[in-house]
């Protein structure tokens, strides 16, 4: 195989959506199992739709992600500038060329005129085409004599460049995902290639650059490959080769078909982007990955299996071993649904395999913003309870509040059903066994309250629900004996004390 040199190019038009992301991942895993090199290139042609913070934006979501980059516009590298608004003066020269040697022309239609012949194909039910039927029709370089051209171009009348698609060609591609395409011309439109703001569009940029920067591989999503015959067109009008082409299948929305949008995150509540991110002119807020309280090496594994299989049952994977497996002939060329709940599920089993320390140092920051202060073996014995029950470390809260603080009321459903007439004199002596248990830790509680229920015959069940229902304040919870040992045992009948009588 050739020296492998990949790039991700986003343009900065807002955030980045998770199909993105997985776009540079797969360029990521690809570069880096064939030993090759990793390229950020911000493709930022179109000033139009320019949005202000979305490349910063763009970075800090790859960084989060684990995805490093070779060359880029923070790294530089040999083939900088890696921002195409700071390369536009080369591309004219390139544009030049192609119209030298007669595989582009200059367009000077205006738009209204251009309006003018789409009103008129709609009026005869066709769609208006700029292509090599309408183009001896129109105003350009080939239909106005080489004097009227000069003119024009003299008075700077506003124009376009064109590339002149071959009449009667069929072009053929390979794609490593697809594997042969062919398409004829005729079905191919003469697409500008620079625009009279003095700009190249996304086609020729692209081009060139990929070319100048030494790209083998070109890994992008498949909205990308109705381009591709144009873009195999400019590079022999080039008399360049080519690089090899993979055009990724798309992210599906949960829920019937189509591409996975952000409506769908909003409509389903998942989000679709790695970070939050601001409008910056609007203000609206959408959330992201990280901020949701997920972990970045969850993500990514959850986002690589997304439309790739590893050929085995394997599903947890680090980014090491992503690299190590992944190979492009393995991705389908269907789209994938997104499954939230997997999601979900993936980053349940990347924090059950943290350490009951590193978890409770996670949770440690929930319960500062809570004014909660704890000693941390405490903490790490709480975590131990709870950790194979949440998905995120923020409800470990949810399964915890009652260790911090003595419940101020009692689930009515519960009270209804756990308590009865016996239940105050029940707990009463409850409290006076409690009393009595040194040391006051889980083993011996457990075993002191086995022994006082057969010799009462209490009934473990109503003694075991009616305690909960007191330490708690509901059905739910860990062991009780765990909860007694880590609250104390003053505070332990200060609650059953209290509970008996608020209910």
């Amino acid at each position: 195989m050739k020296t492998v040199r990949v790039r991700f190019a986003p343009s900065p038009t807002g955030p980045l959506h998770i199909g993105g992301v997985r776009t540079a991942l797969y360029n990521y895993l690809f570069a880096r199992k064939n030993n090759g090199t990793m390229i950020l290139r911000i493709e930022d042609t179109d000033q139009a739709r320019f949005v202000e913070g979305a490349e910063k934006y763009i970075i800090e979501s790859l960084l989060w992600c684990g995805i490093e980059f070779d060359e880029s516009v923070t790294v530089g590298g040999p083939h900088a500038p890696y921002r195409q608004s700071e390369r536009r003066e080369l591309y004219k020269q390139y544009s030049d060329q192609l119209i030298v040697s007669g595989n582009a022309y200059y367009a000077f239609d205006t738009p209204d005129e251009l309006e003018q012949h789409r009103k008129k194909a709609e009026a005869a039910k066709k769609i208006f085409t700029y292509n090599a039927e309408s183009r001896k029709k129109l105003r350009n370089s080939l239909t106005l004599s080489k004097q009227e051209v000069e003119k024009l171009l003299s008075e700077d009348v506003p124009h376009v460049v064109r590339f002149l698609i071959p009449e009667h060609t069929e072009v053929v591609m390979h794609d490593i995902i697809r594997g042969k395409v062919v398409v004829q011309s005729e079905s191919l439109d003469d697409k500008v290639l620079y625009k009279s703001d003095g700009m190249p569009t996304y086609h020729l940029a692209n081009i060139v650059d990929d070319h100048l920067m030494e790209i083998s591989h070109v890994i992008r999503g498949e909205e990308w490959l109705p381009s591709l015959p144009l873009h195999i067109l400019l590079y022999q009008a080039f008399g360049w080769e080519s690089p090899e082409f993979a055009h990724l299948p798309l992210l599906l929305k949960p829920d019937g078909n189509g591409k996975l949008s952000k409506r769908d995150g909003d409509r389903l509540g998942f989000p679709v982007f790695p970070i939050d991110w601001i409008d910056p002119v609007s203000g609206e807020k959408y959330s992201g990955y990280r901020e949701s309280g997920y972990y970045p090496d969850a993500f990514v594994n959850m986002l690589a299996l997304l439309g790739w299989n590893p050929g085995t049952e394997q599903e947890i994977f680090n980014m090491e071993e992503l690299i190590d497996t992944f190979t492009l002939d393995r991705v389908g060329k269907s789209g994938s649904k997104f499954d939230p709940e997997k999601t979900k599920w993936f980053n349940h089993q990347y924090l059950i395999k943290k350490s009951d320390e590193a978890v409770a140092e996670e949770f440690n920051q929930v319960l500062k913003a809570k004014n909660i202060e704890i000693a941390h073996g405490k903490l790490v014995k709480i975590v131990s309870l709870v950790k194979e029950r949440v998905q995120f470390v923020k409800d470990v809260w949810n399964e915890t509040y009652f260790f911090f603080e003595a419940p101020q009321t009692y689930d009515e459903q519960v009270v209804k059903k756990r308590w009865n007439e016996q239940s105050p004199e029940q707990m009463k002596s409850l409290v006076n066994l409690l009393e009595t248990i040194e040391p006051f830790e889980s083993a011996f509680i457990d075993q002191a309250i086995k022994t006082w229920i057969e010799e009462t015959q209490f009934g473990m069940g109503a003694i075991m629900n009616a305690l909960r229902l007191l330490l708690v304040g509901a059905a739910k919870g860990p062991h009780l004996g765990d909860i007694m040992d880590i609250i104390g045992k003053e505070e332990a009948i200060s609650r059953i004390k209290n509970g008996i009588e608020r209910i």
